[in-house]
C-alpha cells in the first residue's frame, strides 16, 4: 500500500476509534450517575430499616425515669406507648423500605443495559482494529496502554500520557477493555449487595454495603483519569 493511502487509512481508523472511545466514556459517565442514585436508594433502605427497629427508651435508667416523671405530659405518654416512634416518621420510613428495594432492582436493570452498550462499543472498536490490521500490520505493532509513558503529575495522584508520543488506536481500545472489566465487576458487586438485602440484614452488614457501594473498590481512579485525558 502506498504511503499516502496508508496514512489516510490510519487517520480514518484513529478518528473512528476515538469517536467510539468518546461514546464509550459517555456511557461510563451515565453509569457513574446511576451508581450515585443507587447509593441513595441503598442509604434509604438502611435508614428506614434502622429507624423501624430502633430500640425503645431505656426506662431502667434513673436519669431517663426522672426526666420523664418531670415532664409526664399526655403527648409524652402517647409517644412512649407508640414505642417512641412518631406515626409520620413510621409511615415515611416504611415507605422507604417499600420503594428502595424495587428502586435498586430497577437500578440494576439500567446498569445492565448500559453494560450491554459498553460491550457493543468495545466490539465495534475491536472490529475497527481488525479491519485496519488486515490492511497494514504496523498499526498494531505497539503495546497498548503499557506503551504510554505514564508519569505522576506533581502534587496530584493521577497519571498523564507523556508528550513523547501521541496515543495509538490500540491504547484507546485497551483502555476500553480495562474500564469495561472494572465497571462489570462493580455491577456484579452491586447485584450481590441488592440480592442480600432483607429485613434481617444487620446494622454492620448495611453499613458495609453502603461503604463498598460508595468506595467502588473495583474502579481504578487513575485509569479513569487517564482515559478522560485521552479524549481530544
Amino acid at each position: 500500500m502506498e504511503g499516502e493511502e496508508q496514512k489516510k487509512l490510519k487517520g480514518e481508523t484513529k478518528e473512528k476509534i476515538v469517536q467510539i472511545f468518546k461514546d464509550f466514556l459517555t456511557s461510563v459517565a451515565k453509569l457513574d450517575e446511576l451508581v450515585a442514585v443507587g447509593g441513595r436508594l441503598l442509604t434509604g433502605f438502611q435508614q428506614g430499616l434502622e429507624f423501624l427497629r430502633r430500640p425503645p427508651i431505656n426506662m431502667t435508667s434513673k436519669l431517663i425515669e426522672s426526666i420523664i416523671k418531670a415532664n409526664e405530659t399526655k403527648r409524652l405518654k402517647s409517644y412512649l406507648q407508640a414505642g417512641c416512634i412518631k406515626s409520620h416518621d413510621s409511615v415515611q420510613n416504611t415507605n422507604k423500605l417499600h420503594t428502595s428495594l424495587p428502586g435498586l432492582r430497577n437500578h440494576l436493570i439500567k446498569v445492565k443495559s448500559l453494560l450491554n452498550d459498553l460491550e457493543s462499543l468495545l466490539e465495534d472498536a475491536r472490529a475497527a482494529l481488525q479491519t485496519a490490521n488486515e490492511h497494514f500490520s504496523p498499526l498494531l505493532d505497539k503495546e497498548p496502554v503499557d506503551g504510554l509513558d505514564l508519569q505522576e503529575s506533581s502534587g496530584e495522584d493521577e497519571m498523564a500520557p507523556s508528550p513523547l508520543r501521541e496515543p495509538e488506536v490500540t491504547d484507546y481500545a485497551a483502555l476500553m477493555g480495562i474500564i469495561y472489566s472494572m465497571v462489570k465487576q462493580d455491577y456484579v458487586m452491586q447485584d450481590k449487595i441488592v440480592a442480600s438485602l432483607n429485613l434481617k440484614s444487620s446494622s454492620g452488614e448495611l453499613e458495609s454495603y453502603c461503604l463498598m457501594w460508595s468506595l467502588r473498590p473495583y474502579i481504578n481512579d487513575q485509569i479513569m483519569h487517564l482515559a478522560w485525558k485521552l479524549v481530544p
